[in-house]
């Protein structure tokens, strides 16, 4: 029986990209948001949603990882490290000179910031859904409109593609999770995602939390942190480290961090991205 996997739709979008590379094989359910994605995984109507969580240009996605901390009991099982290459695309008849607003999703207006201040520093930039919702809003626009999307959107849309890779970096890369309602099994080269917070600020005390990590010789991937939604100032901090739940030493810098934190939850453990660098 084929896994349901739910993505940010509609067809197109680099999430659908990445739920191919994880899964060529599985049906495929288009939502219309990241958080129903989430939710279709929750519900049963998919098996796994696969998520956008961080990119190399535009950073974290914020909608992902509030989902993560505030609301979602899904677990990440896995990862998916997708290069990503946009291409701004337009009506057949339309010329570029005449463009006067953008379409595309706001992490993708970000990566193409610089592209867009050079080529088209007098259009309107727009926030869509998704860039393939973007190529939709742009063929629907009474303005002259462009859309940022990928090459299978212009197909999908039959689209005319102006330019190619207009990315301000040619490394650009989206890291992609994979939800479930349980992670993955130890493999031996895994990584654990996790969130905390401290009940009071006080010098040094996150310092002295990670300290469990470091005294214990696991390495710290990456940190970063979101509000806590209680006020200015106060910070839940998310943090990726080396090694599976289940490993002795992650399981012993965990009990430690307890002590420290007021709030501690494992995201997942699962199997590292082979190509991932972001």
């Amino acid at each position: 029986m084929k896994k349901r996997l739910s993505y940010l739709g509609p067809e197109g979008t680099y999430t659908e990209e990445a739920a191919t590379k994880y899964d060529p094989d599985a049906y495929l359910v288009s939502c219309p948001t990241i958080t129903a994605a989430a939710n279709a995984a929750e519900s049963g109507d998919a098996d796994e949603a696969v998520l956008p969580i961080e990119n190399s240009l535009g950073g974290a996605v914020a909608e992902t990882l509030d989902l993560l901390i505030h609301q979602s009991k899904l677990q990440i099982r896995s990862e998916i490290v997708l290069p990503i290459h946009h291409c701004i695309m337009a009506k057949h008849d339309t010329n570029p000179a005449d463009v006067s607003v953008v379409f595309s999703h706001p992490q993708s207006l970000a990566q193409c910031r610089g592209y867009l201040e050079r080529h088209y520093p007098n259009a309107r930039l727009v926030a869509s859904l998704s860039n393939s919702a973007a190529v939709g809003e742009m063929q629907a626009s009474e303005e002259t409109a462009a859309a940022i999307a990928g090459r299978r959107a212009a197909e999908l849309y039959q689209a005319n593609v102006l330019d190619r890779e207009i990315e301000d970096n040619p490394s650009n890369a989206t890291r992609f999770v994979v939800m479930g309602h349980t992670d993955h099994e130890p493999t031996g080269n895994d990584k654990t995602s996790l969130c905390f917070d401290f009940k009071s600020d006080a010098p040094g005390i996150l310092v002295v939390a990670l300290g469990e990590f470091s005294n214990r010789d696991l390495n710290l991937n990456k940190i970063e942190s979101r509000p806590t939604r209680l006020g200015l100032g106060r910070y839940i901090f998310l943090v990726d480290i080396d090694g599976h739940r289940q490993d002795a030493k992650v399981v012993e810098a965990l009990d430690a961090l307890r002590k420290h934190v007021s709030m501690l939850k494992v995201l997942g453990s699962y199997p590292k991205e082979v190509s991932s660098s972001i």
